[in-house]
C-alpha cells in the first residue's frame, strides 16, 4: 500500500513533507509501537526503529508479557526487517538497575509503592532515547503510547487518549516541555482493536501478541523476590497493629503490603477478633509497623507531593500559590476528581473535594485541566505522604474541576 493510500491520517504535525523527516520509532517489539513504525513507514516518513534491552534476555525470554527482552527484541528486529527500516539495539541494562530496579526496592524498602514505568519513562527512555535520536538526526521521536499530543502555540500539550481503557496519561506526567517538542504518540486518536486491526492489514505477525506486564523486570511475577534480595530491610519481620492501638499480629516484611490492601494481611483469627473488615492504613518502614483499620480510616483528603513537573500553561508556582482547580488522579485506575492544588511554604499539595481512599506514598498524583475524557493533562508529582481527613482541616471548597 502506497503512503498516499494509507487510510491512517494523524498527523505528526512536523514542518517537512514525510519523505524528508526522520522519525525514530521506539520498538518494544509489541503490538502497538510495531503499527506505529508500520504506519509511519506507510505513510512515507524515513524510519528509524530502536529497541532497548533493559534487562537479562535469558530470564524473561520465554515469559508471555515481558517486553525489553529475548523474545521481544526478536519480534522487534523481525517486525523493522519486514517494513525494510534500519533497526539499532541499545544495551541500557546497567543504567536501568541503577535507575529503575534499585529505585523499586529502596522504594518498598521505604514503606512506599513505587510505580516503575513513571520511573523509567523519566530516567531512561525519555532521557537515553532521546540521545539517540539527535544523533541519528531525527525530526521526532515516536512511541506507542495511548496519549494524545498536540500543538500549543510555540509548545505541545497532553491530552488523555481516546480510549480511555488504555490512557496511559498517569504514568506520563513527568514528560518535560523539551521532550514534548520532540515526542510524538500517533496511538493517541486509536481504540486497542484498531491498532491490532492495523496489525493484520499490514501483515504484521504479532498483531494478537499479548501485552506486556506493568512490572516487565519481574520474571517470577514474584516483585517480592527481587525486593528481598536488593533491600533485604525490607523483610524485616514487625508488628501490625490496628489503628486504636492494639496489636494483632505479626509480618514479614513491609515488602508485602501497600496502603489500601485488604487481602494477604496475615492475620487469621485476630482478624476476625477484629470485628470488621480490616485494610493497610499506614507503613511504618522505619520501625517495620505496618498499621490497620477499616475502610473509614483510608479517607484522605490532602496529599502532599514531591519532584513536582508542570507542563500546563504558565508558571507552576504563580498558579498553585493562588490555588488552581484541577481534577487529580492518584491511582492509574481511577478517574480524575476535582481537587485543589496549591503551594504553601514551597511545599506542594492536593487537596481533593471529596475524600479518596487507599492513597499510598511513592504513587503519583496526576494533575488534569477537568474531568472530561479526554482532558488536558497538566503534570504531577510524586506522593510523599497522604494526609486523613479526620485529621486535615477543610481547605475552601472549588467549584467541580
Amino acid at each position: 500500500m502506497t503512503a498516499a493510500a494509507s487510510p491512517y491520517r494523524n498527523s505528526l504535525d512536523l514542518p517537512k513533507p514525510p519523505g524528508e523527516t526522520r522519525v525514530v520509532v521506539a520498538m518494544s517489539g509489541g503490538v502497538d509501537s510495531s503499527v506505529v513504525a508500520a504506519l509511519l513507514k506507510e505513510q512515507g516518513y524515513d524510519v528509524v526503529g530502536v529497541t532497548m534491552q533493559l534487562y537479562d534476555q535469558g530470564e524473561a525470554e520465554h515469559r508471555p508479557g515481558s517486553c525489553c527482552a529475548g523474545q521481544d527484541i526478536f519480534d522487534a528486529r523481525q517486525v523493522a526487517a519486514r517494513l525494510g527500516v534500519p533497526h539499532y539495539v541499545l544495551d541500557y541494562e546497567t543504567r536501568f538497575r541503577a535507575k529503575v530496579i534499585d529505585a523499586f526496592a529502596q522504594s518498598y524498602a521505604e514503606g512506599e509503592t513505587p510505580i516503575p514505568c513513571v520511573t523509567c519513562n523519566q530516567q531512561i527512555k525519555f532521557v537515553d532515547l532521546f540521545d539517540m535520536a539527535r544523533d541519528l538526526g531525527a525530526d521526532a521521536l515516536a512511541t506507542g503510547h495511548y496519549i494524545a499530543s498536540r500543538a500549543d502555540g510555540d509548545e505541545r500539550a497532553l491530552f488523555r487518549a481516546m480510549d480511555s481503557d488504555r490512557d496511559q496519561s498517569y504514568f506520563l506526567f513527568a514528560t518535560t516541555r523539551e521532550q514534548l517538542r520532540l515526542l510524538r504518540f500517533p496511538l493517541g486518536e486509536m481504540s486497542k482493536p484498531e491498532v491490532r486491526e492495523h496489525a493484520r492489514r499490514l501483515g504484521l505477525d504479532i498483531a494478537d501478541k499479548p501485552d506486556s506486564q506493568d512490572i516487565c523486570f519481574v520474571p517470577t511475577g514474584r516483585y517480592s523476590d527481587i525486593v528481598e534480595r536488593l533491600a533485604p530491610q525490607a523483610a524485616s519481620p514487625g508488628d501490625i497493629v490496628h489503628v486504636d492501638g492494639r496489636k494483632l499480629g505479626r509480618h514479614h516484611g513491609v515488602m508485602h503490603y501497600t496502603v489500601g490492601q485488604r487481602k494477604g494481611l496475615g492475620l487469621g483469627a485476630a482478624g476476625a477478633v477484629a470485628g470488621e473488615p480490616l485494610y493497610v492504613v499506614k507503613i511504618d518502614a522505619a520501625h517495620a509497623q505496618v498499621t490497620v483499620g477499616p475502610r473509614s480510616a483510608l479517607a484522605t483528603r490532602r496529599v502532599f507531593l514531591r519532584d513536582v513537573n508542570w507542563i500546563g500553561p504558565g508558571d507552576f508556582k504563580t498558579a498553585a500559590a493562588a490555588g488552581l482547580e484541577i481534577a487529580a488522579r492518584v491511582r492509574s485506575t481511577r478517574p480524575p476528581v476535582p481537587a485543589l492544588l496549591e503551594m504553601k511554604d514551597g511545599e506542594a499539595f492536593v487537596e481533593f473535594l471529596d475524600d479518596e481512599n487507599g492513597v499510598a506514598p511513592g504513587q503519583a498524583c496526576v494533575f488534569y485541566e477537568n474531568a472530561e475524557p479526554r482532558g488536558r493533562m497538566l503534570g504531577g508529582g510524586f506522593i510523599k505522604s497522604a494526609e486523613s481527613a479526620v485529621a486535615a482541616p477543610s481547605l475552601p471548597r472549588v467549584a467541580s474541576a
